[in-house]
């Protein structure tokens, strides 16, 4: 059963969500695919997979976590943290906002926690329980979500993309990169249009 703020989300309601493609579900799951290894947000607008294939995730660092890549097609990098989804806790609010401002990219667990006002296993609890993954992983998604996004809109050198993003070095912004998109930063920031479609099928 998935949490989120006076919706309770379970299997059969996703799958209706998806299966209409309803845009008020978007960003409240994802939906990971087992047979492709991606992840997508409910309105993308690729064939239906089968059910049997799918899993459902209350966040994206949670399908990461599990091994899945986003989409290229559906992008779910820009609608993951939808405020729907960020828990009742404002600890954990608190705390995404901190670490989407970057709090993760030179400091830790415990430095995030005392900010809060929260010890750090409490917190990775508290993540654990209403995100599905750990703050390094939630932070993790949110560098490769940036530099996705620069990717795409920017004509920025990709060592200039890695260290605004937050990646300490070019060398880790490759391998986290090509790791959960399967491919170079320069593959996705040159791949035509229909190799992104036929990865989908």
């Amino acid at each position: 059963m998935l949490s989120y703020v006076n919706i309770m989300l379970d299997f059969k309601t996703c799958e209706s969500a998806r299966h209409a493609r309803d845009p008020k579900f978007d960003g409240l799951f994802f939906t990971a695919v087992k047979t492709t290894g991606i992840y997508c947000r409910n309105v993308c607008p690729v064939k239906q997979p089968l059910t049997k294939n799918v899993t459902y995730y209350q966040s994206a660092p949670a399908a990461e976590h599990a091994g899945f890549r986003p989409c290229l097609r559906c992008r779910p990098e820009t609608a993951p943290f939808c405020p729907a989804w960020k828990g009742t806790k404002t600890t954990v609010e608190r705390a995404l906002k901190l670490i989407d401002d970057g709090a993760l990219d030179k400091g830790n667990v415990e430095q995030l926690s005392d900010c809060v006002g929260v010890g750090a296993r409490h917190l990775s609890r508290l993540f654990k329980q209403h995100i599905g993954a750990s703050p390094t992983q939630a932070a993790k998604t949110f560098r490769l979500q940036r530099a996705k996004r620069m990717l795409n809109d920017t004509e920025l050198t990709i060592t200039e993309i890695a260290y605004r993003a937050g990646f300490g070095s070019l060398r880790r912004f490759n391998a986290a990169f090509s790791e959960l998109y399967d491919r170079p930063p320069s593959k996705i920031r040159k791949a035509p249009k229909e190799d992104i479609q036929n990865e989908q099928s």
